[in-house]
């Protein structure tokens, strides 16, 4: 009997340190989610910012690099069984296929899903746009006196020998840029580019920089890339032909993610009015109709915009993109 009562009074001793312990590991875990992604640093700390103020229990850590190496990263982490993120975050549309094929990403329809424009069809709900990149002619306004109409206007003398494109095999916009443009106008058009002199430069940042400075005349542009230097007073514009680029950029979470609750949260929010509002301010479209563009940019509003949209088969894109590039390059060399 005394070895029962002895028993007892240990456990009743042991179950409220247990609780406790419990308790404070719970409470003393810090919820938290990395992100990869493309996105510029304005952008991607902006809305990080306004996330931390409205979730201050939720620590947030991000890594930023060009849509090809994160994705790289990504495919050999998935082979190691350990990928190091719990979202991305690029315009890379076909690797999302790509990943929602191979069972990569969590499903996932956030509130507030059906209010967005997605022109993105079969995602399975693994993943959405939450940003609309467009891309544009940017020129430079002391070398060219008339503003280019139309994509048939980058073939007049005025554009000989001066017109840049980014690097595809290195810039993923570019990349969809021209698989839109092949789609919208054939191969024929790279072909009569490059017989007026169009080339191959520098990445997407450099080849806008280089537009700025007087060194090329015009180039495709990313729109946030050509409004920063606008903004910063450089001589150029951005002008949209009538048939409008305009790239989704999608987010996802990794279904590996052990941070899942959080990385929701954060996707929740990016469809919110004020997460939008940071992203159009930044000189890009938002996925909300109801989010004013500030009039600094010659970006046209949002549903203008769709309706201006080349259209493209962006899941079969994956299958291909590499003879596209080779093609591509091939012309253009």
């Amino acid at each position: 009997m005394r070895k029962f009562l002895l028993f007892l009074l240990v456990i009743t001793l042991i179950l409220p340190l247990v609780a406790c312990s419990s308790s404070n590991t719970a409470t003393n875990q810090p919820q938290g989610f990395h992100i990869y992604t493309s996105m510029r640093d304005t952008l991607i700390s902006a809305l990080i910012d306004d996330f931390i103020k409205k979730h201050p229990d939720i620590q947030v850590a991000h890594t930023i690099d060009g849509a090809g190496s994160l994705m790289e990263h990504v495919k050999t982490q998935h082979a190691d069984g350990n990928i190091l993120a719990d979202i991305i975050w690029t315009s890379e549309i076909p690797d999302f296929y790509y990943m929602k094929n191979e069972e990569m990403l969590l499903r996932y329809r956030p509130a507030g899903a059906d209010n967005i424009f997605n022109p993105l069809p079969d995602t399975g709900d693994c993943f959405l746009p939450v940003r609309l990149g467009t891309m544009g002619i940017a020129y430079n306004l002391n070398l060219v006196e008339t503003a280019p109409q139309s994509w048939q206007d980058l073939l007049k003398p005025e554009f000989a020998d001066g017109f840049a494109i980014a690097d595809p095999s290195t810039s993923g916009t570019a990349l969809m840029s021209i698989a839109l443009l092949n789609d919208e106008f054939g191969e024929r058009f790279f072909h009569d580019l490059r017989a007026n002199g169009a080339f191959i430069a520098q990445g997407s940042s450099a080849v806008v920089n280089a537009v700025a400075e007087g060194e090329y005349a015009a180039c495709l542009a990313v729109d946030y890339m050509a409004f920063d230097k606008i903004n910063a007073g450089a001589p150029i514009w951005l002008a949209y032909p009538p048939e409008m680029i305009v790239i989704p950029s999608p987010v996802a979470i990794f279904e590996s993610s052990s941070n899942q609750e959080a990385a929701k949260k954060f996707i929740d929010y990016l469809i919110t009015p004020a997460a939008q509002q940071i992203i159009a301010e930044t000189g890009t479209l938002p996925v909300l109709k109801d989010i004013p563009i500030p009039e600094s940019y010659s970006i046209p509003p949002v549903t203008d915009a769709m309706s201006r949209a080349i259209q493209l088969n962006h899941e079969s894109l994956q299958k291909w993109t590499d003879d596209l590039l080779n093609n591509f390059l091939a012309i253009m060399s």
